[in-house]
């Protein structure tokens, strides 16, 4: 299986009028519960609208990208499905839910962080 980030941009929910977002929330939970059913949900979640901030290697603490950025997430799914078609079909699911477009990305694996996270639980 391959884990796929399926994300927004910060803003792109701003077109939902306020009385119509708890359908929008029913819709996004719904969703979820679908994929937690089929096995396929990893982790997800909205991120508060924030000034981020960047850690250099060194430590320093300075300012990220500013919200109107088109950098910034507003929330993302993760999924953990066979093919890309499957991650697709998840993100028209929660574009639907959340009446925006979502972006679609492969994970890398990492085949020694989850041998860690393995051997972790077997201690457990």
């Amino acid at each position: 299986m391959t884990q796929y980030l399926i994300s927004f941009n910060d803003g792109a929910m701003d077109h939902i009028p306020a009385e119509e977002m708890p359908d929008v929330g029913k819709a996004s939970h719904t969703v979820v519960q679908e994929a937690v059913n089929a096995g396929v949900w990893v982790y997800g979640g909205g991120l508060e609208r924030q000034q981020a901030r960047i850690v250099a290697t060194d430590g320093t603490v300075t300012d990220g990208p500013y919200p109107e950025t088109r950098e910034v997430i507003g929330g993302f799914s993760v999924v953990d499905v066979a093919t890309r078609e499957q991650a697709l079909a998840w993100a028209a699911k929660m574009a639907a839910a959340c009446r925006c477009a979502q972006e679609v990305r492969e994970l890398m694996p990492d085949p020694e962080t989850g041998a860690m996270i393995r051997e972790a639980g077997s201690r457990g």
